[in-house]
Parts: C-alpha cells; sequence; structure tokens
C-alpha cells in the first residue's frame, strides 16, 4: 500500500512561512535540489492544500523554459507538471496541470487512493497536513528544517492537546545546513 508522506520545509523555530507569506529564508541549493528532484520523482503523486498549489502553479509550469534557470530548477519543472496531482481546496474553481480538485478531505477516499497502485504520495500545505493528521492519514513526516529563525509567521503545526509520538527513522545534514528529519508516527 502507498504511503502519505507529509513533506515540508521549516524554520527552526516552527513556522512554513514569514509574514505575508514569506518564504524567501528558505535555504535551497543545488544540493537541495537535486535531493527533492530524485525524492518528488519517485512519488506516485503529489496531495497539495491551495495554498501549496497555487505557490507551485505560479512557477513550475514553465521553469523549464528559463535558460538561465540551473539545471536541477529545469528538472524539476516537467516533474511537477507531469506528477498527478490532487488540491484540495474549498475556494478554487479550477485546477490545471495534471491536477484534480477535491473539495473535502474523505478519510475513506484517501484510504481508496492509498490503495491505488503507484508509488507513495507527497502531502504538502499546513492546513491540509493538520487535516491528514488529525484523521491519522499521514504515515511518514519528512521535515526539511532549515538553519533560520523567522521569529513569526504560520507554524507547521498548530496547537493541540493531543499528543502524537513519533519514531525518528532517518536524519539527513545537507552542505547548507538543511537537516532532513524523517519521522513515523508509532501507535
Amino acid at each position: 500500500m502507498r504511503k502519505i508522506v507529509l513533506m515540508m520545509s521549516v524554520s527552526l523555530d516552527g513556522y512554513i512561512e514569514g509574514p505575508d507569506r514569506d518564504i524567501s529564508w528558505h535555504r535551497v541549493d543545488d544540493e537541495l535540489h537535486t535531493h527533492m528532484n530524485a525524492t518528488v520523482g519517485s512519488m506516485g503523486g503529489l496531495l497539495h492544500g491551495r495554498v501549496v498549489y497555487e505557490l507551485m502553479a505560479d512557477y513550475w509550469p514553465t521553469a523549464d523554459a528559463d535558460p538561465d534557470a540551473p539545471a536541477s530548477v529545469r528538472e524539476f519543472a516537467p516533474i511537477w507538471r507531469d506528477l498527478p496531482k490532487v488540491v484540495y481546496s474549498r475556494t478554487l474553481t479550477k485546477v490545471d496541470w495534471n491536477s484534480t480538485l477535491v473539495r473535502e478531505v474523505v478519510p475513506e477516499e484517501v484510504r481508496a487512493l492509498k490503495e491505488q497502485p503507484g508509488g507513495d504520495l507527497a502531502l504538502g500545505g499546513a492546513d491540509v497536513g493538520e487535516t491528514f493528521l488529525r484523521y491519522g492519514l499521514v504515515d511518514e513526516l519528512r521535515i526539511y528544517v532549515h538553519p533560520v529563525l523567522i521569529g513569526r509567521g504560520k507554524p507547521l503545526f498548530p496547537h493541540t492537546d493531543t499528543l502524537t509520538s513519533l519514531r525518528l527513522v532517518e536524519s539527513h545534514t545537507f552542505g547548507n545546513g538543511v537537516v532532513l528529519l524523517r519521522y513515523e508516527p508509532t501507535p
């Protein structure tokens, strides 16, 4: 059965974005981008929240047309375009680029999606991630911790009274100081 893998970048102080949706603090260099190309390229599909989808759709559909873009950037554009995507949004009226619009996270539908053949599914977006976590639909978390403190913004995880135990299955430090932490929920 396919796994749902929550993949998010976060500042050391726990934010996925700063004020005004600022992500300029992300430390993505060629090594990290090449890693992401291989990781996302091995996935069977992408599960996006609205914000992540809009961010990706604003840039990636034509990023490989820029001759000045680094090779790793040009390589990622067709990966993103070609992968099937499910976009969870109550406000969008249409999606493009091999995407399907879904209004609500319905656990039974997500479980059926996991049972389909193909590679794992990468989940991106704090709000949709929180919903998937609440329903117990996340099989793995891949958190990319960037070596910056931004002080305020949108936290990756909402405040909760529920304890979620995790087991570290891998850590990797990139040359630019970003650290990948891979966790699996424990029963």
